[in-house]
């Protein structure tokens, strides 16, 4: 039996949300933090791969508290991100990484035992394909966030842009399960239609595929698809809906079938989407989330 569960790859990071008609926050934040902190939370032995300014360690405690194992990759500076909602639709944001703590390679990341490696990026900045072809060569089953490729940093402005990737089909190709949010579909595959959108990524030779938007989650396993509603009645948590909701489908899934993670993974998130800041519940929380809107 492998030792991890999920080991998470990528940058730790400062978040600066400004959500729309109120006030910003500034937190630690990044795919690797809300996901690591999901799957220790129910359960899962977790380990996190962090690419971070070693001084500024500190941030990765919330992890270690609940038992991650945190293994950091040194780096100049910690990576910066500013979000803004310009609206109340909150699938629509302008982003901004201020600082990158610049791209990961194999020969940063420990040989562990882990059911699967999930690369857990905020941008382009963070993984190539050499990172994972080094993966796949070590024989581990690999997971991403597409987010993780479709968000590319402008030289000048660092704005993010959200653009076509030209090695989707064969980052595809090597994963065995990954996730995309509605925007990240229309980039990539031409739809919003979210099922449509989950079809053609699957003919590209990814098994099993989450996707996100703001009504709810979808999975696509082996040609047939699942839906499940969220409930949340606040969108103040939205920033790391997406790596929230994979990482609880993705942990469940380890001991469960794809309509009890889906299930189980849309009532996580729903809690988190609540509060801000990655999920801070119990698995009793969950249990009682899914009686009593998801059953």
């Amino acid at each position: 039996m492998s030792k991890y569960g999920i080991t998470f790859i990528g940058h730790m990071a400062y978040d600066e949300v400004h959500p729309f008609g109120e006030e910003k926050i500034i937190a630690p934040g990044s795919g690797v933090l809300c996901g690591a902190m999901v799957s220790a939370r129910i359960g899962v032995k977790t380990a996190a791969v962090v690419k971070m300014d070693p001084k500024e360690e500190h941030i990765t405690q919330p992890m270690k508290d609940l038992g991650v194992d945190v293994f950091i990759i040194p780096a100049d500076c910690t990576t910066y991100s500013r979000v803004i909602h310009r609206s109340e639709n909150v699938d629509e944001r302008d982003i901004t990484l201020m600082k990158t703590a610049g791209l990961i390679k194999i020969e940063d990341i420990p040989e562990l035992e882990s059911e699967y490696y999930h690369l857990a990026g905020i941008s382009d900045s963070e993984f190539d394909m050499a990172l994972i072809d080094g993966l796949k060569a070590r024989g581990y089953r690999l997971s991403t966030d597409m987010q993780s490729y479709v968000r590319q940093i402008t030289p000048v402005t660092k704005e993010i842009n959200f653009g076509d990737v030209k090695d989707k089909e064969e980052i595809v190709s090597k994963m065995d399960m990954l996730k995309i949010d509605v925007v990240e579909a229309r980039v990539l595959t031409g739809t919003e239609d979210l099922e449509k959108a989950t079809e053609i990524m699957a003919s590209w030779g990814c098994p099993e595929i989450v996707a996100t938007h703001s009504g709810g989650v979808l999975a696509r396993k082996d040609g047939v698809t699942y839906y499940e509603k969220y409930s949340n009645n606040s969108v103040i948590g939205r920033t790391g809906r997406g790596d929230t909701t994979f990482a609880a489908y993705q942990s469940w899934r380890l001991k469960h079938d794809v309509p009890t993670s889906l299930k189980f993974a849309a009532a996580l998130a729903s809690i988190k989407m609540e509060t801000y800041g990655p999920f801070q519940g119990t698995l009793e929380d969950v249990y009682k989330r899914i009686e009593e809107k998801h059953s």
